[in-house]
């Protein structure tokens, strides 16, 4: 995945391109999850070698980067980045313990995420145990076009905002089973709407199902809440079954924390 640099916006004379640079590097490192190189973030980015390496001067300058022989890695200060807005979101900052209670409950792990820049990004998380061979957690980010929780966020968009998400994504075909066709993935969307919940079966990852229902705010949908397993301990049948009562419960308990 490609960061975004803010090309789009040169010639408007308030946009620091410069920052933009700068965030567009810092966000590589959560996409590799491990030590990069100036020539790996250069092709993650599209930016020249040059630029990539002054932006990492200027991070490890500010304490958020460190250098280790010719790789650059992320030091704790950057964890004040996304603390910030963990402690200023009500719902983020008081989700945790109702993740927790559904984890222990139902034994498998579940999520909080939001729709963010066409992806779904993840703002609380209580793990039961790895399901992934990526390790989520809160900042972590995901499709929304192959994940239960993007797909309750796409459902919750009009017709004419799903079709422009359509239109602007690549659709990566991530396992065997992944939806790429877009006028099934927008009947899809539009039985989402009607039942409330999305349920995903190995589109994202081999093994991997997930359930996923929306979190309403006063005015929509503002995220949306799933489990996931792994394929082998459970069906999608018993995954709505099992599940679907209590991840509702939890929806509406997290939906009177934003109310309030």
């Amino acid at each position: 995945m490609r960061e975004e640099t803010g090309t789009e916006f040169q010639g408007d004379p308030e946009f620091m391109m410069s920052l933009a640079r700068g965030l567009a590097v810092l966000r590589c490192f959560a996409e590799r999850e491990r030590p990069m190189t100036i020539a790996q973030a250069a092709e993650m980015t599209g930016l020249s070698r040059a630029a990539v390496r002054r932006c990492l001067y200027t991070l490890t300058r500010l304490g958020y980067a460190a250098q280790e022989d010719l790789s650059y890695v992320l030091r704790p200060k950057v964890l004040s980045l996304g603390y910030a807005y963990l402690s200023s979101s009500s719902l983020a900052a008081r989700a945790q313990p109702i993740l927790d209670q559904l984890r222990d409950e139902l034994g498998v792990s579940c999520s909080l995420g939001v729709l963010e820049e066409d992806e779904v990004y993840y703002v609380a998380r209580a793990e039961a145990g790895r399901i992934m061979s990526i390790a989520l957690r809160a900042g972590s980010r995901l499709p929304l076009y192959a994940t239960s929780m993007g797909r309750v966020l796409l459902a919750a968009q009009s017709r004419e905002a799903q079709e422009a998400y359509l239109t602007r994504t690549e659709l990566v075909a991530l396992t065997a089973k992944t939806e790429r066709s877009k006028p099934a993935l927008l009947a899809k969307l539009e039985q989402v709407r009607e039942e409330g919940f999305a349920i995903i079966d190995q589109e994202l990852e081999p093994g991997l199902r997930s359930i996923a229902v929306p979190v309403q705010g006063r005015n929509g949908v503002i995220a949306a809440l799933n489990v996931g397993t792994q394929a082998a301990r459970i069906t999608t049948a018993d995954l709505r079954t099992r599940c679907l009562s209590a991840l509702r419960r939890g929806a509406q308990r997290l939906s009177m924390i934003a109310a309030m």
